[in-house]
């Protein structure tokens, strides 16, 4: 019976309902010979990982031909006269022919090579495209875009030997135009199988990146009983969950974490108990991961039957399907235990269930609408997963190696002293009351204990907790106030100073320290009471005068002001309060005066434009020009001058136009206005 199910695995009858990516000149649908050694024996380097999101996107036929034209004319000279030689309008042509036949190879090479190898990746890719997009299809379609590629290369080559012996321009301009027509012509056949390919790299980019060799959780089962629930409960994943039949339509992938180590766990479409050629698309991608996956398979049953079909028919499917649980840690969860317990079944049902314990698999239990047994399973699955890679791993010829390099430190005893646990005796007392059931222990309870208590009335109090007194534990205090901790400026005894200090004012008032009787007004109090307002009267009339005189004093000319301030009185004046004769120091005045007129009688008149040229420069007429300051002579300074010119002229040569100058010289730059088509003729090719 296995050996039959396995062959029909293999060699299955072509569908009625197949998908519309299948051939249709199909007869079977076969899986590579390949398939028949087991995972574990399949060599790893053989197994080329893949990243199908990275495929570059296949133009259709009519962008590719366009693609490569455009690039043939943009990328290649096309300026050529009648007058030229024949040699030089031979290699014209020749290059454009090359150019476009070496664009055509290289972009059907990259289609060609980014496209996954049937052979190089993993049997269980394999078969999934194989399934989704059929395996002879897809090689078909490879196999006519590379032998497009020889054609157009072998087209190239002819042309070339023909353009050698092209007696003129028209010559070698028509065979050109032949070269790139046949080449376009051998492109535009392959539409349909580069419209195909297109159509799977984008299905391709949408798949899931499953990992087939790493720790891996397989959900499968009939529809509707489950299984994305459960991988929405344990994974980070959102897959969409609905009340009906084939919701899931495609692997979907979710990742965890158990016991520091990285998990899938990969949710599979519903599986129908059906023969396997009468089995669509959708189910046979859940018969290829089971078929492939080094996993753990979780085997989904719904007790309440609410999935539209009884236990009696899961439990035949399980039978019909064991075949591709073959060395795989087996676990049968019976899910929906909400609705129906397994105690309310009857004995039928009740039989059926543990035939399935019969056939030596784990049964277990849960709900994932309530989440009971839900992290049951999945630790249960996880553990069984590991302990079957380990035991492989231990059959296997490897594991010598490993463990030659292993030691494992046994503690021996030091001496012969007995050194026993030191253990509380209040500690060992409340064990044993424990124990023996005379004291409970305390369940602590917890914040959302309280919360479902008390429903929508709960309110989070983060104080409750606070280690203070519990009148003061709600006081709406800063903890941190001007970048500092009001908690270390807290005195503990202020209450205790304060009541002693009230003591001291109360024994003071009833002494009649402060009765005003006891105020003595003395004639000295009063004079510095009285010595006090005059100051403070002196004060604001001071005040008052300097705002009048800083607001309104009256504004006097330039001139009038430096005449009245500056006069030659009121300096004779002050000079003689000093004790300095006023006759003595005009004489002086005079005769100052006198002497700087006739030194500018003696100096000679200038010119109109020299005087402008003293009145317009500021510098000392001592201190040498810029230009020829720290020169030693004028041989120096015209060695110089030489050298600054000679650098001047080197900047102009190197200078670049800029949008300050108004000289155009290429008025039709070569690079903006060459290749371009016109309105008209279409014959540049």
């Amino acid at each position: 019976m296995i050996a039959a199910i396995v062959v029909d695995l293999l060699f299955p009858q072509p569908s009625a309902e197949s998908s519309p990516r299948r051939s249709s000149s199909r007869s079977i649908l076969r899986i590579r010979s390949s398939v028949f050694c087991h995972w574990d024996t399949y060599p790893r380097s053989k197994m080329s990982q893949y990243n199908f999101k990275k495929i570059t996107v296949v133009p259709t036929s009519k962008d590719f031909v366009d693609i490569i034209l455009s690039k043939t004319q943009r990328k290649t000279p096309t300026v050529v006269h009648r007058h030229y030689q024949i040699s030089r309008i031979r290699s014209f042509y020749m290059r454009k022919v090359k150019f476009s036949q070496q664009s055509f190879h290289d972009k059907l090479s990259q289609i060609i090579q980014e496209f996954p190898k049937l052979e190089d990746i993993h049997p269980f890719y394999a078969d999934l495209m194989n399934v989704l997009y059929d395996r002879d299809h897809y090689k078909l379609a490879l196999g006519q875009i590379n032998t497009a590629r020889n054609l157009i290369d072998n087209v190239a080559k002819d042309y070339c030997r023909l353009l050698k012996y092209g007696d003129s321009l028209y010559r070698c301009k028509q065979l050109k135009r032949a070269a790139l027509g046949r080449m376009a012509t051998i492109m535009k056949r392959q539409a349909s199988s580069l419209s195909y390919l297109e159509q799977v790299r984008q299905h391709l980019s949408r798949l899931p990146s499953i990992d087939p060799n790493t720790r891996t959780l397989l959900i499968t089962g009939f529809p509707n009983v489950g299984k994305s629930s459960f991988i929405n409960k344990v994974t980070r994943a959102d897959v969409e969950v609905q009340p009906y039949a084939f919701t899931t339509k495609s692997l979907f992938i979710g990742h965890m974490d158990y016991r520091y180590l990285r998990w899938q766990v990969v949710d599979t479409p519903g599986i129908l108990d059906q023969p396997l050629e009468e089995r669509n698309t959708i189910e046979m991608q859940a018969i290829t991961a089971l078929a492939h996956l080094r996993a753990a398979v979780l085997y989904f049953m719904d007790i309440s039957e609410q999935c539209g079909h009884t236990l009696e028919e899961q439990v035949k499917l399980f039978s019909s399907i064991k075949p591709l649980f073959a060395n795989k840690p087996l676990v049968v969860v019976v899910n929906k235990i909400d609705i129906i317990r397994v105690e309310d079944l009857n004995e039928s049902d009740k039989a059926l269930i543990e035939s399935l314990r019969a056939e030596s698999a784990l049964v277990l239990f849960m709900s994932t609408v309530t989440g009971e047994g839900v992290m049951e399973v999945r630790q249960e699955a996880c553990d069984l997963l590991l302990a079957s890679r380990v035991e492989m791993k231990v059959k296997g010829k490897k594991h010598n190696e490993v463990l030659n390099r292993l030691h494992v430190a046994m503690p021996c005893k030091r001496d012969d002293k007995e050194r026993p646990a030191c253990i509380p005796d209040n500690i060992v007392r409340k064990r044993e009351a424990m124990d023996t059931g005379e004291v409970k222990r305390p369940k602590r309870r917890l914040e959302r204990d309280i919360e479902l208590e008390q429903s929508e009335e709960y309110f989070l109090d983060l104080k409750k907790n606070y280690d203070i007194p519990e009148k003061e534990r709600w006081d709406v205090i800063p903890e941190v106030w001007n970048g500092k901790n009001i908690g270390d400026y807290i005195d503990r005894d202020i209450e205790e100073k304060l009541r002693q200090l009230e003591e001291e004012e109360d024994a003071r008032e009833a002494a009649g320290e402060y009765d005003e009787e006891m105020w003595s007004d003395d004639d000295e109090t009063e004079e510095i009471h009285k010595l006090a307002g005059q100051i403070k009267r002196k004060f604001s009339i001071m005040r008052e005068e300097a705002r009048v005189n800083r607001t309104e004093k009256p504004k006097l000319g330039r001139e009038h002001g430096r005449q009245r301030e500056r006069s030659e009185s009121r300096l004779r004046a002050q000079m003689e309060d000093v004790g300095i004769d006023g006759e003595e120091l005009a004489g002086k005045r005079r005769s100052r005066s006198s002497a700087s007129t006739s030194r500018a009688e003696k100096r000679p008149r200038l010119s109109l434009s020299q005087s402008q040229a003293s009145h317009t420069t500021t510098r000392s007429q001592s201190r040498p020009s810029r230009d020829k300051s720290g020169q030693r002579d004028e041989v120096m300074v015209q060695k110089t001058r030489k050298m600054a010119k000679k650098a001047q002229n080197k900047m102009n040569h190197d200078a670049r136009k800029g949008e300050s100058d108004r000289k155009i010289v290429t008025l039709k730059p070569k690079h903006l206005f060459a290749g371009k088509r016109t309105i008209g003729k279409t014959d540049r090719r």
